[in-house]
C-alpha cells in the first residue's frame, strides 16, 4: 500500500472529527437526567393555550390513517352548492351540512350538533319577510355590503365585520340598504327544551373586540397570539352569552409565514374552520389542501388525525382569517 501524503492524513483526521461531532450531537439525553419543562404544560383548550409543550412533543402517526384518504369529504365550499331561499329573499348556499362526524355521506355533510354553515346573499334593495326562528338560532358574520336588521321595535345597521345573533322566538327582518350585495356567513345553532333565548338580537363589531390573551405562557406562542402558536382570536358569542348548542363562535387570524400548532381533536368535538379572508394551506392528517375564502372543513375527531392552518404568504401580506366555531359533547374517548 502506498504511503499517505500529509494532505491525505489531514483530510482523514478532519473526516473522523466531523463524524464524532455528529455522533455526539445526536446522542440522546440520558433518561436519568431529564430536562424540566420551561413552562406549565398546556391543557388542550378550545381557545387559547397550546396542546403540547413544544414542537418535539407533537405526535404523528407512524402510518397513514385511512381517514387521510377521505379528507375531501370533510371539506365544503359554497360555490359547489345549489342555491336555496330563506326568509323569503335571502339566497343561501351550503358550506357544511348535517351528516356524520366520521363517515360523511357526501362532501361537507359532517355536522351532527351544529345545524349548518352557509353563505347568504341579499340583493340591493331586497328585504326578507318577517320571520321567527323555532328550534333554532342563526348567527351571521357580515362579509360585505351594507344593511340593517329590525326586530322588536329596534333597527341596527350592519356592515363588514359585524356579528349578529338572532335568537329563537324573535320576529325579524333583514334589509340591504347598499348598492351591492349584502353577504354573510351563517351558522345554525339548534336550541333545546328549556333553553332561554336572549330577549332581542345582538350586534357586535369585530373591530372593537379585544384579542384574547393566551391561557398558558409558552415560548412557542408568537407575540400577540392567543394560543396554538399563531392564532389571534376575537370572540363573539358562547353558551354564556346567547348560544345554545354551539359552544363558541370567534374569528382567528394567522400572520404571514406562521402556522397553528398541529393537534388532533377528541371524540364528540365538532370544530369548524371556515376561511373568510386570504388563502392558506389546511394541514389535514398527512396531507395539505389549498383553502380559499368561502371554504370550510371539520377535522375528523378521532384523536388521531392532526390538523393545522398555515399562512404561506410572504411577510407584509395580509393576514389569513377564519370564522371558527365548535361544539363538544365531552363524550368518552373510547374508540368510536
Amino acid at each position: 500500500m502506498s504511503k499517505l501524503t500529509n494532505g491525505m492524513k489531514l483530510k482523514a483526521i478532519c473526516a473522523v472529527s466531523i463524524a464524532l461531532f455528529f455522533v455526539a450531537a445526536i446522542r440522546p439525553v440520558s433518561a436519568q437526567t431529564p430536562v424540566p419543562p420551561p413552562y406549565k404544560p398546556g391543557k388542550a383548550p378550545h381557545v387559547g393555550g397550546n396542546s403540547f409543550l413544544g414542537p418535539r412533543d407533537i405526535i404523528y402517526l407512524p402510518t397513514r390513517p385511512v381517514s387521510d384518504t377521505l379528507a375531501n369529504m370533510f371539506f365544503g365550499d359554497w360555490r359547489k352548492s345549489e342555491p336555496n331561499v330563506m326568509f323569503g329573499s335571502l339566497i343561501v348556499r351550503d358550506i357544511l351540512t348535517r351528516g356524520d362526524n366520521f363517515r360523511p355521506p357526501f362532501p361537507g355533510a359532517v355536522l351532527e350538533h351544529a345545524k349548518f354553515l352557509s353563505y347568504g346573499q341579499l340583493e340591493p334593495g331586497a328585504q326578507t319577510v318577517p320571520s321567527t326562528l323555532q328550534g333554532l338560532q342563526v348567527f351571521f358574520y357580515i362579509e360585505d355590503g351594507e344593511g340593517e336588521i329590525s326586530a322588536g321595535g329596534r333597527t341596527e345597521p350592519l356592515h363588514h365585520g359585524n356579528a349578529l345573533l338572532v335568537p329563537e322566538g324573535l320576529e325579524f327582518t333583514l334589509r340591504n340598504t347598499g348598492t351591492t350585495q349584502l353577504t354573510a356567513y351563517m351558522v345554525g345553532d339548534p336550541t333545546y327544551p328549556g333553553f332561554k333565548p336572549l330577549p332581542s338580537f345582538v350586534v357586535k363589531d369585530e373591530a372593537h373586540l379585544p384579542t384574547h390573551p393566551p391561557e398558558d405562557a409558552s415560548p412557542f406562542t408568537n407575540p400577540g397570539a392567543s394560543g396554538h402558536w399563531a392564532h389571534i382570536t376575537h370572540g363573539f358569542f358562547n353558551t354564556g352569552n346567547g348560544l345554545a348548542t354551539i359552544g363558541g363562535i370567534i374569528t382567528v387570524e394567522i400572520l404571514p409565514m406562521q402556522m397553528g400548532e398541529p393537534h388532533p381533536h377528541f371524540y364528540g368535538h365538532e370544530e369548524i374552520w371556515c376561511e373568510i379572508k386570504g388563502k392558506s394551506l389546511a394541514f389535514y392528517g398527512s396531507q395539505v389542501r389549498m383553502q380559499h375564502p368561502g371554504e370550510a372543513y371539520m377535522l375528523r375527531p378521532d384523536n388521531l388525525t392532526t390538523h393545522s392552518n398555515i399562512n404561506f404568504e410572504e411577510p407584509g401580506s395580509p393576514t389569513t382569517e377564519f370564522l371558527w366555531f365548535s361544539t363538544s359533547t365531552h363524550v368518552s374517548t373510547e374508540h368510536h
